[in-house]
C-alpha cells in the first residue's frame, strides 16, 4: 500500500470544487481512497463563521463562566454558544466542552476549529460529512472518499487522524466468523478500517501551515471479509457515555 499527498492545491475558498481540483491535480485509479481533510471540505461548503453570529444565551455564558474559573483564563461566550448550536448533546461542560455533533461525532467542542478559518473567527465541521465525501466521489473517477479530522483520545495524549465521513467503502471491515492463527472462531472483532486509513493519511497531510489537505492511498485491498457500516457507536452500547452522563468535575 503506498500513500501520497495531493500537490499544488491552491488555498480552498467557498465554493470552490474540490473534485475538480483534485482531478487536475493527480491521476487517480479506480480504486483509489482519497482522503481529505475536513477544513478543506468545510471551507468549500461556506462553514466559516465569525462569533458574532453567535450571540449568548443564558446557558452559554454560564458555560462560559464556569470554564473560566476552572482553567483561569477569559472564555468566549459566543463560542460556546457556537459549540451548543453545532451539538446535539453536552457530555462535558468542564474542564473542557466534549459534545456530540449533528452527525455523530463525539469531540471537543464540536470539532469547530479556530485555526485556518478562511478569514472567519471559526470554522465549522461540514454539516454532514458522509454527503460531502459523496459529492466528491461523483466528481472522482476515484471510487472511495474518505473526510478526516483530528482529534484526541481518553486514555492517551496527542492527536490523529480519524474518519468523519466516507463514500463508496462500508467504516468496518468484519472479521466476525474468521479464525484466527490457532482455529478459534473470530466473534467480536470488526476493524474500523476508515479511521485506520484517515490516521495513515494524517500522517502524510501533516499539520500546520505545511499541511496538505489531499492523501491518496493507493493499492489498499479490502480482501475478502465481510463489511460493517457501523462506525459512531450507539447510546445504547456505549457504557463510556453513559459513565460520564453520570458524572461531574470537580
Amino acid at each position: 500500500m503506498e500513500l501520497f499527498a495531493v500537490p499544488d492545491l491552491p488555498e480552498i475558498r467557498a465554493g470552490h470544487d474540490l473534485a475538480a481540483l483534485i482531478r487536475d491535480a493527480v491521476d487517480l485509479r479506480e480504486d483509489d481512497v482519497v482522503c481529505v481533510a475536513s477544513t478543506v471540505v468545510s471551507k468549500a461548503e461556506g462553514r466559516s463563521a465569525d462569533l458574532d453570529d453567535f450571540p449568548a444565551g443564558p446557558r452559554a455564558r454560564e458555560i462560559a463562566a464556569r470554564l473560566a474559573d476552572h482553567t483561569g483564563e477569559e472564555k468566549d461566550p459566543r463560542f460556546a454558544q457556537a459549540v451548543l448550536e453545532e451539538s446535539v448533546e453536552v457530555l462535558m461542560e468542564a474542564p473542557f466542552l466534549l459534545t456530540e455533533t449533528r452527525f455523530g461525532h463525539v469531540g471537543v467542542n464540536a470539532g469547530i476549529d479556530r485555526s485556518n478559518t478562511a478569514g472567519g473567527d471559526l470554522l465549522l465541521l461540514p454539516k454532514r460529512p458522509s454527503e460531502s465525501a459523496a459529492r466528491i466521489r461523483s466528481g472522482l473517477s476515484a471510487d472511495r472518499v474518505v473526510v478526516t479530522d483530528t482529534c484526541g483520545r481518553p486514555f492517551r495524549h496527542g492527536q490523529r487522524g480519524v474518519a468523519i465521513g466516507w463514500a463508496g467503502l462500508a467504516p468496518g471491515r468484519d472479521w466476525r466468523g474468521e479464525r484466527d492463527r490457532d482455529g478459534r472462531e473470530l466473534d467480536v472483532t470488526v476493524e474500523n478500517v476508515a479511521d485506520e486509513l484517515a490516521a495513515a493519511a494524517n500522517l502524510v497531510a501533516g499539520e500546520g501551515d505545511g499541511g496538505t489537505p489531499v492523501v491518496v492511498v493507493r493499492d489498499f485491498e479490502w480482501g475478502d471479509h465481510g463489511e460493517s457500516d457501523a462506525h459512531f457507536r450507539e447510546v445504547e452500547t456505549d457504557f463510556v457515555r453513559q459513565a460520564i452522563r453520570e458524572w461531574s468535575y470537580e
